[in-house]
């Protein structure tokens, strides 16, 4: 068992506080840029395009992921304090609605350079549990998104939550949303019949949806929401919606000449 007292603080300079989960999203980006610079781009114009694209992606992220967690989490609070939708800094982000920011990010940028959307949703897909990874690992030190109380060895007790030993679901979830999903996606890119754009955006869906839905079992949920029909969670209920979309778009490209 583990007692997690960490400070969601990495630093401050004078007054500005420089938080771990802002290190995270930095990270992420920064490394999910690379390895789609070094590793997975090899067509010249899109690798020229590329850095242009990140900006798109950057924007896309922060303002999908933000007005998705007012709409799916919390849209009574922010219909009466819509200000405080901009107060990012607050915490509070959706990642749904960060899928969403992405897909029309991406749309809006190749819309411009008249290109296929699905190569860079594509890109983004085969990157993203990198920044997964971080961020899960950023909510485990924010002491957030924590799990359902147990008594299993590796459980963690969250001194800023509560005295119970609860699930790092949290850990779970940059395990297999993070590195599991890196390397499943990566398996699949080398697969020939897979070369068709849209496929891997297909089954970033399908993989994420299901690790995400059968994690939530360990999670709480969020107090303010609990449990829904049937006993689920509203992170389980998107997921079903995202897992039957990515399923949808894996058939219809499949099958697209």
């Amino acid at each position: 068992m583990f007692t997690n007292n960490f400070d969601p603080v990495a630093f401050q300079i004078f007054s500005l506080e420089i938080r771990w989960y802002s290190l995270a999203y930095i990270a992420g980006i920064l490394l999910g840029w690379l390895y789609c610079k070094k590793k997975l781009i090899k067509d010249k114009l899109i690798l020229n395009l590329f850095d242009d694209f990140i900006t798109y992606i950057i924007i896309g992220i922060i303002l999908g992921g933000r007005i998705g967690y007012a709409l799916f989490y919390n849209l009574e609070y922010y219909l009466e304090k819509p200000i405080e939708i901009l107060m990012v800094w607050n915490g509070g982000m959706s990642f749904h609605g960060g899928v969403i920011g992405v897909v029309v990010a991406a749309h809006l940028f190749s819309k411009k350079h008249k290109m296929n959307q699905f190569i860079f949703l594509d890109l983004v897909s085969l990157s993203a549990p990198i920044g997964i990874f971080f961020g899960r690992v950023a909510n485990f030190i924010n002491s957030e998104l924590y799990g359902n109380s147990t008594d299993v060895f590796w459980s963690v007790k969250f001194i800023l939550i509560d005295n119970i030993y609860r699930h790092p679901s949290q850990l779970y979830e940059a395990i297999f949303e993070g590195i599991v999903l890196l390397f499943i996606l990566r398996y699949f890119l080398k697969k020939k019949y897979l070369k068709q754009p849209g496929l891997i955006s297909a089954l970033f869906l399908i993989f994420y949806s299901l690790f995400r839905f059968i994690i939530e079992f360990f999670r709480s949920p969020d107090p303010h929401i609990g449990y829904l029909i049937l006993n689920i969670t509203l992170g389980q209920l998107i997921s079903i919606i995202f897992l039957i979309l990515g399923g949808i778009l894996f058939f219809y490209k499949k099958n697209d000449n």
